[in-house]
């Protein structure tokens, strides 16, 4: 390219979209790099997903869910690190990680809240003009809180936006059910990963629930529901699932494998066999009417059927909306929607979170040069992200886009042996209510959102977010109510390295 416009082109910015945690971890690679972010979150704050499953607690310890680029730039402020051993919930991650680094001055300079990105494309040229394509900057159009509407120049995009704010559908196909708007409207569908127990208490305490999806998002939420229960005289609890039996969110057995039923497993099956959660296997919603109650439409093998019921928790997983990258040139994989590269690797039909090769910018790359999706988005419609994962993807983005490909290409992730895809769904030994049976209050769902082996959600699904592993996978040792030598948590997900996915339910 002529050196004028190269010169230009490399004084411009990098758009990073969404401020989680890999949104962050982007900043803080391309400015050890010396490039310079400009930040663009939707929520008030940054890592406003996070703050939404505040209340959950990843399955993973401190060591795994700070990003290195992340940790350096922090340790000039004066920054305390947190136990490496310990589990963080959703609301410790935001207050001593995620804010400490975003008010590093080089981050908070560059961090644009209340600031929705309504499209991406190439300034002056829209999907179809190739000419000069690659020597044009990005144009990034914002709207802000006030409904002002402006376009960014940058050099390059990290989309990290996550699918917090886009869940799956619960009617069949991948579709909306009848109804499923108005139901949403109405306030009959809650958002994922309610706080049951805690700030979301008035809403549920009394009131018929029903629980929709077989992961272990739903499982943390059926929990927390027991507990209210046993609090709040009336309050009901039902759970659909698609599948003929909930064995696998109980694990156990040879189930894919595993070498034991998580202890946290046995306790949702307790409370389905004593009749406290009613679960209603081989249901497909058909369809909503929403009027004083929630009416479910259904269908299962004995016929039509029809549940009435005061909220209804989704728990079927997320997607990513593509809708703001239409004029971008993208090339995805047709079944689960990643980087065409990166999508047989993640195909949740066969791979688990363990069995994904770590990659970086090359497989991450698209038709569009120095574009990128990465994070929770990354994966598309796969369930089993890990966000030590997405910090490694940002580490060899920034090195790409800085010219070292040496650096992008040397990719390298290290899972803890007692790495899994899912979440610590209870307490654990390093946690003050470990030795008591406090149930989902102090528990995790799977991110979408989601997790590592090192660390739940990113994302804006969340790291932490209501994702379906296909299967759970083993517990913690439990002597009793006494708590282990070495702090472990009550693992329901699958270890690292095995192998499995919904092929594996199948027998295949």
């Amino acid at each position: 390219m002529p050196e004028n416009t190269e010169t230009e082109l490399s004084q411009l910015p990098v758009a990073v979209i969404g401020s989680g945690p890999v949104g962050l971890a982007a900043a803080a690679h391309l400015i050890e790099r010396g490039l310079t972010p400009v930040i663009f979150e939707a929520g008030n704050a940054p890592a406003a997903a996070v703050e939404a499953w505040g209340h959950i607690r990843l399955f993973s310890p401190w060591q795994y869910d700070i990003d290195a680029a992340a940790r350096r730039l922090l340790a000039d402020t004066g920054w305390q690190e947190p136990d490496a051993e310990t589990l963080p919930t959703g609301a410790e991650l935001l207050q001593q990680y995620l804010r400490p680094l975003a008010a590093v001055p080089a981050i908070s300079s560059a961090l644009h809240t209340n600031t929705e990105v309504l499209a991406v494309s190439r300034e002056g040229l829209d999907k179809t003009h190739t000419g000069g394509r690659k020597t044009t900057p990005f144009l990034i159009r914002v709207k802000d809180g006030t409904g002002t509407i402006t376009d960014h120049r940058v050099r390059a995009v990290i989309d990290a936006s996550g699918t917090w704010n886009t869940p799956n559908p619960l009617g069949q196909a991948g579709l909306p059910a009848v109804g499923e708007p108005e139901a949403y409207t109405a306030g009959f569908i809650t958002a994922p990963l309610p706080d049951v127990t805690g700030r979301d208490r008035a809403r549920f305490a009394g009131k018929h629930v029903l629980v929709v999806g077989a992961g272990h998002s739903a499982a943390n939420t059926l929990l927390a529901l027991g507990e209210l229960a046993t609090q709040e005289p009336g309050t009901r609890i039902s759970w659909a699932i698609r599948r003929t039996s909930a064995a696998s969110v109980y694990g156990g057995g040879d189930l894919d494998g595993l070498p034991a039923r998580g202890a946290l497993g046995s306790r949702l099956r307790a409370l389905v066999e004593e009749g406290r959660i009613e679960l209603h296997t081989s249901f497909t919603i058909t369809g909503f009417k929403s009027a004083d109650t929630l009416a479910v439409l259904g269908t299962t093998p004995e016929g039509e059927t029809q549940l009435d019921v005061d909220l209804l928790v989704p728990a079927t997983g997320f997607r990513p909306n593509l809708d703001m990258l239409r004029e971008i040139r993208l090339d995805l994989d047709p079944a689960v929607e990643a980087p065409r590269a990166l999508g047989p690797l993640i195909d949740p039909e066969f791979h688990s979170c363990g069995t994904v090769t770590p990659h970086g910018a090359r497989m991450l790359s698209h038709p569009e040069e120095d574009f990128y999706i990465t994070g929770m988005k990354s994966y598309g419609r796969a369930p089993t992200f890990l966000m030590a994962t997405g910090y490694e993807q940002v580490r060899s983005i920034a090195a790409a886009l800085a010219g070292d490909q040496e650096a992008a290409d040397d990719v390298q992730l290290v899972l803890p042996e007692t790495g899994v895809c899912s979440t610590d769904l209870g307490g654990s030994c390093d946690t003050p209510d470990a030795a008591t049976d406090q149930g989902a209050s102090s528990c995790c769902a799977a991110p979408e959102p989601a997790a590592t082996a090192p660390a739940a959600q990113e994302s804006e699904a969340g790291c932490c977010g209501a994702s379906e592993p296909a299967a759970a996978a083993p517990a913690a040792q439990e002597s009793g109510s006494s708590c282990c030598g070495t702090p472990e948590p009550a693992f329901l997900g699958i270890p690292t390295g095995l192998e499995h996915g919904r092929s594996a339910e199948k027998g295949n």
